[in-house]
C-alpha cells in the first residue's frame, strides 16, 4: 500500500446513501439548496464511479445566496497533500444548464487560505441535460499569484451561488480529484479473480499481480455484479492498492461477478473471467470464525512489508508501524494457526522477520516508542518532539504478544527455538524499573526520552488500559519494579492519583480507584465513573486471564463484565436518544469519529452517538449474549460497515457517518477476544509463562 490513490483524491464515493458526511451547506432565502441534516445529497442514480455521486439541487433568487462545502477527507494517519496541478471533475446536469449558470468554485488551502472565486462557466459553455462532462481546471486559474496557495493542501472545495436567475437547477458532480494532465497508460483487468459468499456478502479477491510498468497506471478497479450470469452491472470500486472487495447482498441468491480495471483517463480494460459466490445465513460458530478471519487479514496481508508488523491505520502513513498494535496482531497469528487461515510455518516465517525488525529497532532502556518506521525501525515521534523515546505502555502491549507466542512456539525445532530465544531476549532486556522517575518513584511512567527526560511527566494511574504494564513489570526476571509499586500506582488512592482520576473522569466516583456505585441498576467495584471506554477491559485482558483469581480490590472478570453490561444498558436506554442505540447495537469505545480520534463512554458528556464495533465483539468473553446480539445487528441491519478487513472502524448513524479506516488498535481485540471466549488460548497460553505466576503471587492476587 503505496498511498497514491489519496494523494488525488477529493471525493469518489459516499460510503453511506442519503448525504455525504465530508461536506457542509448554507442556506440563505429565498435561495434554496437542497440539503440532508446540512449535507450534500448523495444520488445512487447517476455516477461516473459506482455506486453514486454527489447531487447540488440549487435556486439562486435575488436577495439570498447559498454555498455548499466538500471536504478533504481527513483520517489518522492520511498524508493531507495532494498531488497535481489541476482540480478535475465530472459534472451532469439533470436538465440543460447555461455555462452562466453554474455555481461559483472558490477553494480553501490549509485550513484557512481562501482563493478567490471563479464560475464554472468559464471552462464549460452549456451542460446538456444527461451528459457526463470531464472539467480539468488549472489550479493556477484559482489565484493570480500562485506562489502564494499550496494547493497541495487542499482542504475543501466550495460551490457557492452564481446569478439570481430564479430556476431550478441540479447537477451530479462525481470523481473530484487533482492531478496532473499526463498521457494515461493502458491497463489489464485483474487476474484470477476468486468469490466466496459470507453472510449477507460476497468476498471477492484476485492476484495483485501485473506488470510493474502499468500496474500504478491503474486509477481502480470496477466490480460489476450480475444476478443471471449474463447481464453485468457496476456496483462499486476498488482503490488499486487492495486486491479485495467485499458486496453487501441479500442472503440466498447466486451472485456472478466480473472485474475491470480503469486508467486516469477512464479508459476501461476488458473484463476478469466472470466468478460466483451465494452468500448464506451462517451459524453463529461460522460467524464469529468469518469475523475472526477478516480482522485477522489487518494484520497478517496489510502488515508493513519490512517489518511484518502491523501498522497503525489502514489507510494511512503506508510505514507508519504501531508497536502496541503489533504485540495485539502477533497474538491474532496465532488465532489465524489455531483456525487454520495460516500454516504454521508461516506464522513462524512472519514472528522470525518481526523479531529481527524488533531487534534493530530504537530502543530506550529496553522499551521500543509508540511508532516506528517500517523501513528503519527509527523512532517516529508523532505525537510531537517530547514523544521521540520509548514507551512503557505500547512496550507492555507488545510483550504480552511476545510472552503469548513464546509458549505458542514451544516445538523442538531450530526455527521455534530461535523464536523463543529471541522473545526471551527481548523481553529480559527491557528496563521496566528504569521508568520511575526519581523525583516520583511511586508510579512507572509512561514515557521517556534521552534528551527530554521525564518531560512529558505521564504517570501510570489506573483504572484504565495500562494494568497489564504493572504486571510485567513486577514480572520481570531482569528489571523488575517492586511489588508494592502496584498499589502505589497503579491502584494508588493518593492525592496526585485521585485529581488525575478526576481530573479524567470529572468525578469523585471511583478517584480513589475503588468506586463502589451504581450504574444503570449495575454495581461497579473498581473504575472511574460507569467504568470508562470498553478498550479498558480488552488491552490488558488479551493474554491476562482475570478469571478466578482477585486482588484485593476486585475480581477483574466481574469487573470487566459490570463495565460491559454498564455499557450495553446505557446504549439501550440511550438517554441523548441517538439514532440506532438499542440492547443490540451498543460500544462506546475509542475510535475514529467524525470529529476526529476520541474515547467514548457510558456517559452523556461523553457520548456523541458513535458506536465501535470492537466495543461489543472485544467484550465476548464477558457478555457472550449481548456481543452476539450486537453481532447479528450489525450484519443484518448495517452491512456497509463490513469492509475487506472486517468491520470498518465505527459508524454514527445520527450523522450518517460511516469511517473510512481500519484501526489497528480495534480490529485485533475481535480477534484475540472472540479466541478467548470461544477457547481461552491466548489467556492460557500467556497464563502459562513462568514469570505470571510468581508475579501475581507478589502482588497479592488469590484464587476464588
Amino acid at each position: 500500500m503505496d498511498n497514491r490513490y489519496f494523494s488525488h483524491l477529493v471525493f469518489d464515493n459516499s460510503r453511506l446513501p442519503e448525504s455525504y458526511s465530508a461536506s457542509s451547506t448554507s442556506v440563505i432565502a429565498p435561495s434554496q439548496l437542497r440539503t440532508v441534516e446540512g449535507k450534500l445529497p448523495v444520488t445512487s442514480q447517476h455516477w461516473i464511479s459506482p455506486p453514486n455521486a454527489l447531487e447540488l439541487a440549487w435556486t439562486s433568487n435575488r436577495g439570498g445566496d447559498w454555498n455548499a462545502d466538500i471536504h478533504v477527507e481527513d483520517w489518522r494517519g492520511r498524508d493531507q497533500r495532494l498531488q497535481g496541478d489541476h482540480l478535475c471533475l465530472w459534472v451532469c446536469a439533470a436538465g440543460d444548464i447555461d455555462g452562466r449558470d453554474l455555481p461559483v468554485m472558490q477553494l480553501v488551502v490549509d485550513q484557512n487560505k481562501w482563493t478567490g472565486g471563479i464560475r464554472l462557466g468559464r471552462f464549460v459553455d452549456r451542460l446538456a441535460a444527461g451528459e457526463w462532462v470531464h472539467l480539468k481546471i488549472p489550479l493556477a486559474q484559482f489565484a493570480p499569484s500562485t506562489g502564494a496557495f499550496d494547493f497541495s493542501k487542499l482542504s475543501r472545495i466550495i460551490l457557492a451561488q452564481n446569478l439570481d436567475d430564479g430556476v431550478p437547477h441540479t447537477l451530479y458532480l462525481d470523481e473530484i480529484k487533482v492531478r496532473d494532465l499526463t498521457e494515461a497508460l493502458p491497463v489489464a483487468a485483474p487476474i484470477n479473480v476468486r468469490a466466496s459468499g459470507l453472510d449477507s456478502h460476497v468476498d471477492l479477491v484476485w492476484d495483485a499481480a501485473h506488470d510493474p510498468a502499468v500496474t500504478p497506471a491503474v486509477e481502480y478497479f470496477v466490480i460489476h455484479r450480475s444476478t443471471d450470469g449474463v447481464n453485468f452491472k457496476p456496483v462499486g470500486i476498488q482503490n488499486p492498492d487492495f486486491n479485495r472487495y467485499v458486496d453487501s447482498v441479500p442472503n440466498g441468491a447466486t451472485y456472478h461477478y466480473r472485474l475491470t480495471a480503469m486508467n486516469a483517463a477512464y479508459q476501461e480494460s476488458a473484463p476478469s473471467a466472470v466468478v460466483s459466490a451465494t452468500p448464506r445465513r451462517l451459524s453463529d460458530d461460522e460467524l464469529l470464525t468469518a469475523v475472526q478471519e477478516a480482522h485477522f487479514r489487518y494484520y497478517w496481508e496489510a502488515a508493513h512489508p519490512d517489518a511484518g508488523l502491523a501498522l497503525e491505520t489502514i489507510p494511512g502513513d503506508p510505514h507508519l508501524v504501531a508497536l502496541g498494535v503489533s504485540g495485539f496482531g502477533i497474538m491474532t497469528w496465532l488465532v489465524g494457526v489455531e483456525r487454520g487461515f495460516i500454516t504454521r510455518q508461516q506464522a513462524v516465517e512472519r514472528m522470525h522477520k518481526a523479531l529481527a525488525f524488533l531487534d534493530k529497532a530504537d530502543r530506550y532502556h529496553g522499551a521500543w516508542s509508540h511508532f516506528m518506521d517500517g523501513r528503519t525501525g527509527k523512532t517516529i515521534p508523532l505525537f510531537g518532539k517530547y514523544d521521540n523515546g520509548g514507551d512503557l505502555v505500547e512496550t507492555a502491549f507488545m510483550c504480552q504478544g511476545l510472552l503469548t507466542a513464546r509458549q505458542y512456539f514451544d516445538r523442538d525445532t531450530d526455527d521455534e527455538r530461535h523464536i523463543r530465544d529471541m522473545i526471551t531476549r527481548l523481553w529480559e532486556g527491557v528496563e521496566w524499573n528504569w521508568y520511575r522517575n526519581p523525583a516520583d518513584p511511586d508510579f512507572l511512567m509512561w514515557h521517556w526520552s534521552a534528551d527530554y527526560d521525564w518531560h512529558i511527566n505521564h504517570r501510570l494511574v489506573g483504572w484504565n488500559e495500562t494494568m497489564i504494564t504493572y504486571l510485567l513489570a513486577i514480572a520481570s526476571p531482569t528489571h523488575p519494579a517492586p511489588p508494592e509499586l502496584y498499589h502505589t500506582g497503579w491502584a494508588s488512592p493518593a492525592q496526585i492519583a485521585q485529581e488525575y482520576r478526576e481530573n479524567w473522569g470529572k468525578t469523585s466516583a471511583g478517584s480513589r480507584y475503588t468506586n463502589g456505585e451504581t450504574y444503570y441498576g449495575i454495581k461497579l467495584d473498581v473504575g472511574v465513573g460507569p467504568g470508562g471506554p470498553l478498550f479498558f477491559i480488552h488491552y490488558s485482558y488479551m493474554g491476562f486471564d482475570p478469571r478466578g483469581i482477585r486482588d484485593r480490590y476486585c475480581n477483574y472478570f466481574d469487573n470487566n463484565r459490570n463495565i460491559a453490561l454498564i455499557n450495553q444498558r446505557y446504549c439501550e436506554l440511550n438517554p441523548r436518544g441517538f439514532a440506532g442505540y438499542g440492547s443490540d447495537f451498543w460500544g462506546l469505545t475509542a475510535s475514529d469519529d467524525y470529529l476526529g480520534y476520541a474515547a467514548r463512554e457510558a456517559n452523556p458528556k461523553n457520548d456523541n452517538g458513535t458506536i465501535t464495533p470492537t466495543g461489543a465483539l472485544g467484550s465476548f468473553p464477558y457478555t457472550p449474549e449481548e456481543s452476539m446480539r450486537m453481532l447479528r445487528h450489525m450484519v443484518d441491519h448495517y452491512p456497509e460497515m463490513w469492509g475487506i478487513y472486517g468491520f470498518w472502524d465505527a459508524i454514527n448513524p445520527t450523522q450518517n457517518w460511516l469511517s473510512g479506516i481500519f484501526m489497528g488498535l480495534n480490529q485485533a481485540p475481535i480477534v484475540n477476544m472472540i479466541e478467548n471466549y470461544r477457547t481461552g488460548l491466548l489467556w492460557r497460553l500467556f497464563m502459562r509463562n513462568p514469570e505470571i505466576a510468581p508475579m501475581l503471587e507478589k502482588i497479592g492476587f488469590t484464587k476464588e
